[in-house]
């Protein structure tokens, strides 16, 4: 899953920002670009669809150490929220170290907060992978809003194993970087396992 690129000394790794449209996945990654050192990150990248956007970039986190002497660059990306754009979400999800699951907490959105974590099983499964035995996080977005769904009716439909969990407000930033941190030990703490 990891790229090592031995020339350069750095772990690549990949994680994948999923969730329903207009959750607020896009929102979470301008967030971190903004406040990431220009020195430490690569462009954002945005490819446009019709209605909705994928975006990428990567960056070199110096806070979070080194494994074997190797600096360790994460490369996010967001996944088109509609369903129609499935092969795009596959397409991305290749090589995936982390995910974190955007949820929408508008109580009219439950439902497409459900149809999105079940279609991110399906197209891990698609590609040989398992929710389960990947890092992965689910941040509550949107908690500011006054038709928020209650907390703990969120995490029975989204989070029964009880997953590392965030509330978030990502137009201020309340919650990103903490999301991000969550997802992130995941996978450095996977990447130890490998020695």
């Amino acid at each position: 899953m990891s790229f090592i690129n031995y020339s350069s000394r750095e772990i690549n790794c990949k994680i994948v920002y999923y969730g329903p449209g207009l959750c607020g996945k896009t929102t979470n990654l301008q967030h971190i670009y903004s406040k990431t050192n220009p020195d430490l990150k690569g462009k954002m990248i945005s490819l446009a669809t019709e209605t909705e956007r994928t975006l990428f970039f990567d960056f070199l986190p110096l806070a979070l150490g080194q494994i074997r002497g190797f600096k360790t660059r994460f490369h996010l990306y967001t996944v088109p929220g509609q369903v129609f754009y499935d092969a795009s979400r596959k397409l991305i999800l290749k090589g995936v170290d982390g995910v974190v699951f955007v949820a929408d907490s508008q109580i009219e959105r439950m439902e497409a907060n459900v149809e999105s974590l079940e279609n991110l099983k399906t197209n891990l499964a698609e590609q040989g992978y398992e929710l389960a035995k990947l890092p992965y996080v689910i941040q509550y977005n949107k908690r500011d809003l006054p038709n928020a769904a209650p907390l703990e009716e969120m995490k029975r439909l989204l989070n029964p194993g009880g997953v590392p969990e965030y509330e978030a407000c990502a137009t201020n930033g309340k919650g990103v970087f903490e999301t991000l941190k969550g997802v992130a030990k995941g996978v450095l703490s996977d990447l130890k396992k490998l020695r």
